[in-house]
């Protein structure tokens, strides 16, 4: 990684330049041209860029009549602006008539939480696959922003390019080459595939290294999902539990800890430190290992340690001896 970089000001600044090489693109704004960069077009060029304000079933019909008329027509706005309240117009106008509409979307997803939850684009993605000619595009970070934005232009159909708001961490170097379509690996690994896209890349990247650190040796098995090995052969030798039960327990943790190691990464606007927990489970009960900060508990009721006989908790006290550093709180 080489710091970090903000999508959309990059998007912006790569329209500008695809402006000087294309006389026929234009952009059309929703009054948010600012916060978008969309803005850097209209001084550029502004005989080809157009501000309709918050109208935005108005932006996409016109994007499509530009693009109809020999134009290639780029919206730029706020994801939750761009897809759920156009939709009629984008499915009818834009997609099924096959236009040359790139529809560049930022603030996506909960990232903008100061904004509020009326501001946050979850279903932007599916709404925008579910429809025909569509493709939707992600970029992982700035340097595949720049390159994704060049490939939309000069490509025919419609796009959809979800961008975020704040600077995201760069995770591609100046070689790195974008290819449609395909997909791409970060970081080399046998025993487990974490698919990620957009911000999320750089977080699977972190979370795979946090198990790394943890020693946890996660084998990916399509009817099993998860199987910590590594993690359940420490449990079933610590308190004699059996095999299959321990290879439960380790499986269910190791994919609580991907979950929840995204999900309070999203969470919070800058990663620190993490914390590996997990959530109640009925369908793991009584055989589910919680691991809350650093102790190992068992599930009521608890489970009898073979080698004792006690019917208590004997993972009450025990210390997590696979804990990383640091720690999320």
């Amino acid at each position: 990684m080489t710091g970090t970089a903000s999508t959309r000001e990059v998007a912006g600044r790569t329209l500008v330049e695809l402006g000087r090489d294309h006389p026929d693109l234009v952009v059309l704004g929703g009054d948010l041209n600012k916060s978008t960069f969309a803005n850097l077009f209209g001084a550029a060029y502004p005989d080809r860029f157009f501000d309709f304000g918050p109208a935005e079933q108005n932006i996409v019909s016109i994007a499509a009549g530009m693009a109809a008329s020999g134009k290639v027509s780029v919206v730029s706005t706020f994801a939750v602006f761009s897809t759920a309240r156009p939709y009629d117009q984008l499915r009818v106008g834009v997609s099924q008539s096959n236009l040359n509409v790139k529809m560049v979307a930022t603030h996506a997803g909960i990232i903008t939480g100061e904004d509020g939850m009326s501001a946050h684009a979850i279903e932007d993605v599916a709404l925008m696959c579910a429809l025909p000619n569509m493709t939707v595009i992600v970029p992982a970070d700035a340097v595949e922003t720049a390159q994704v934005l060049r490939v939309v232009v000069e490509r025919p159909g419609p796009f959809y390019v979800r961008l975020s708001r704040p600077a995201t961490p760069v995770i591609h170097d100046n070689g790195f080459a974008f290819a449609l379509g395909k997909a791409e690996r970060v970081r080399e690994g046998g025993d487990a595939t974490v698919v990620a896209c957009g911000i999320m890349v750089n977080t699977a990247l972190e979370a795979a290294e946090a198990l790394a650190r943890l020693r946890v040796e996660v084998d990916a098995n399509a009817q099993q999902g998860y199987r910590a090995e590594g993690l359940a052969d420490r449990i079933r030798n610590e308190y004699g539990v059996s095999k299959s039960r321990a290879s439960l327990i380790a499986r269910q943790e190791t994919s609580n800890f991907m979950a929840n190691y995204i999900e309070a990464s999203s969470r919070d606007a800058g990663i620190k430190k993490y914390q590996w927990y997990s959530a109640r489970d009925s369908r793991t009960r009584p055989d589910h290992l919680a691991l809350h900060g650093k102790i190992f508990s068992f599930d009521n009721p608890p489970i009898t340690d073979t080698r004792t006989g006690a019917r208590n908790n004997p993972m009450q006290d025990y210390r997590c001896r696979c804990r990383a550093k640091p720690v999320i709180s």
